[in-house]
C-alpha cells in the first residue's frame, strides 16, 4: 500500500482497495447476478399481473418498454393456455389495427395470460450474455478475445433479420410484409415445410428460429469479444493490488 500519512484516510484507502479486489476476483459472478436480476425482471411483469399487483406490472413494463417494442404477436406470454399469439388472435381482444403505438399497449389479459415485458429477440439476444457467460468461465484462462471481423460476422446475422423486419414492417405494414408471410422462404424451399413454419412469429416458426439463433450468436460474439479482456483487466488489478497489501504487509 502507498503510505498515507492520515491513518482515517489510510483506512478508507484499504478498505477501497479490498473492495476492488474483490470486485475483480469475482466480476464474473456478480455481473452474472445483476444481469440475471435484469433478465429476469420482464418475466416478473406477468407474474405480478396474475396475481393482481397491477402497479409493479405495469412499472415494469413502462421501464422496459424504453427498451424494446414490447409488441405482443412478439412475444411470449405466461399463465394463458399459449406461449404466443398470432396477430389476429391480439387484434381480435384488443384493437383491430396494426399500428405497433397501440399493438404494444396491450398487455394480456385472464383469459390469455400475460406477455413477458419485452419480445422474444430480447430475450434470446440478453438471455443468451448470461448462458455464454457461464460457458465462458471454465475457458476463461484458455479462450483468447475474437477478432473484431469474427465479431461482425456473428452480428451479420441478427442485423440482417432486423433489418429485413424494420423494411418488412414500415414499408410493407406488420402482418403483411414479406417477413410475415415469409413467401421467398416456401418458394426457395419448394414448400417442403408445414405452412405454419412459414407464416407469422409462432415458436417452432421460421422467424422464431431466426430470432433464436440470430440471438445465441448474437450474445456468443459479445461474451467472447469482450470477456477475455474483463478477465485479463481484473486479473491484473487483482495482481497488483495483492502486490501492494504484500508490501505492506496486511492481508486480503
Amino acid at each position: 500500500m502507498t503510505p498515507v500519512a492520515d491513518p482515517h484516510r489510510r483506512s478508507i484507502a484499504i478498505v477501497a482497495n479490498r473492495l476492488v479486489y474483490g470486485l475483480s476476483r469475482h466480476w464474473l459472478l456478480l455481473f452474472g447476478l445483476s444481469w440475471g436480476v435484469f433478465i429476469g425482471l420482464p418475466w416478473l411483469a406477468p407474474v405480478a399481473m396474475k396475481l393482481g399487483w397491477n402497479g409493479i406490472g405495469r412499472a415494469i413494463y413502462l421501464f422496459y418498454a424504453t427498451q424494446c417494442h414490447q409488441m405482443p404477436q412478439r412475444s411470449f406470454f405466461l399463465f394463458g393456455p399459449k406461449a404466443m399469439y398470432s396477430l389476429a388472435e391480439i387484434q381480435a381482444a384488443w384493437q383491430p389495427t396494426t399500428n405497433p403505438l397501440i399493438l404494444r399497449q396491450f398487455m394480456g389479459n385472464p383469459a390469455m395470460g400475460w406477455k413477458v415485458a419485452w419480445s422474444d429477440r430480447m430475450v434470446f439476444m440478453y438471455g443468451s450474455l448470461l448462458l455464454w457467460g457461464l460457458l465462458y468461465w471454465p475457458l476463461r484462462h484458455r479462450l483468447k478475445p475474437l477478432r473484431l471481423w469474427s465479431f461482425a460476422l456473428l452480428l451479420l446475422p441478427m442485423i440482417m433479420d432486423g433489418v429485413t423486419h424494420a423494411i418488412s414492417d414500415f414499408a410493407i405494414g406488420i402482418g403483411s410484409g414479406f417477413r410475415d408471410t415469409n413467401t421467398w422462404l416456401a418458394v426457395l424451399t419448394n414448400h417442403a415445410l408445414p405452412a405454419t413454419f412459414y407464416v407469422g412469429d409462432a415458436p417452432g416458426s421460421f422467424n422464431s428460429w431466426a430470432r433464436l439463433i440470430t440471438g445465441m450468436l448474437f450474445g456468443l460474439g459479445v461474451v467472447w469479444l469482450l470477456y477475455p479482456y474483463l478477465e485479463s483487466g481484473f486479473t491484473d488489478t487483482a495482481g497488483r493490488i495483492e502486490d501492494k497489501f504484500r508490501r505492506a504487509g496486511l492481508s486480503l
